[in-house]
């Protein structure tokens, strides 16, 4: 079984305001997709993960966003291709900075909530992302969701250079075409640790998962995203890193 990262998404305090259990699940994941302020975290906050991921070891991540505070990123918002690129070179140079004051580099980069949403939904705004990322530095991957067919999305990147990482999820259903079942319906979201570590595993062992409407589903990742905000998410993360290392172990 080839390795799966575990990616959270993290950093994402405002000044006084906490979210998040950034310190309990930093040990248990490969990589931390940090906030760059514009629909969470700031500088503060930004250089005090970036602190605690390279504690940890962890890969650091751009998860840049709309320009959105009040609605955290999740807002669809209409922007052109170019400003569109001009949002995420601004986020990602941000955090890169951060980074190299403490002698390290963003490794890859994450759109956050609605910019993903979009992202794969509009293959214009794919492009869009895919170029400003091949424009700051082809060299970082791209992190966007796996689906049950990938290769319009692979073709996209080999033209960039960029190398894509397709991500899963284990804690949401999926439907027939391997998007997220909408959270508007019920059971839309895996709330049994169980359920969760068992999706978790049949992702990395890359075995089928079960639709929404019953059907077989393969999806191939390269990442799981995990949650760290609550103590019963950061357990999960917990057992479901333990248990990858014991399926990965010889």
């Amino acid at each position: 079984m080839s390795r799966l990262l575990l990616n959270c998404d993290i950093g994402e305090s405002f000044g006084h305001w906490t979210m998040g259990l950034d310190a309990e699940v930093m040990p248990y994941i490969d990589c931390a997709n940090i906030a760059c302020g514009f629909h969470a975290g700031d500088p503060s906050i930004m250089r005090k993960t970036v602190s605690l991921a390279l504690s940890h070891g962890v890969q650091i991540g751009a998860h840049p966003a709309y320009q959105d505070l009040v609605g955290f990123g999740r807002r669809s918002m209409a922007y052109t291709a170019q400003e569109l690129q001009d949002l995420l070179h601004y986020q990602i140079g941000a955090l890169d900075g951060i980074c190299r004051a403490q002698g390290a580099r963003v490794s890859y980069v994450k759109p956050h909530g609605a910019m993903y949403n979009d992202m794969m939904a509009n293959p214009a705004q794919l492009r869009a992302v895919i170029q400003a990322v091949a424009a700051y530095d082809p060299q970082l991957p791209l992190m966007l969701m796996a689906t049950r067919d990938n290769s319009a999305a692979q073709l996209m990147g080999e033209e960039y250079g960029v190398t894509l990482w397709f991500e899963a999820f284990a804690d949401r259903a999926y439907d027939s075409a391997g998007h997220l079942v909408s959270r508007q319906l019920p059971g839309a979201v895996h709330h049994d640790p169980e359920t969760i570590i068992q999706q978790a595993l049949t992702i990395a062992r890359g075995d089928n998962l079960v639709a929404s409407d019953g059907s077989a589903l393969h999806l191939q990742a390269n990442t799981l995203c995990v949650h760290g905000d609550n103590a019963s998410s950061v357990a999960a993360v917990q057992r479901i890193r333990q248990a990858l290392n014991q399926q990965s172990a010889p």
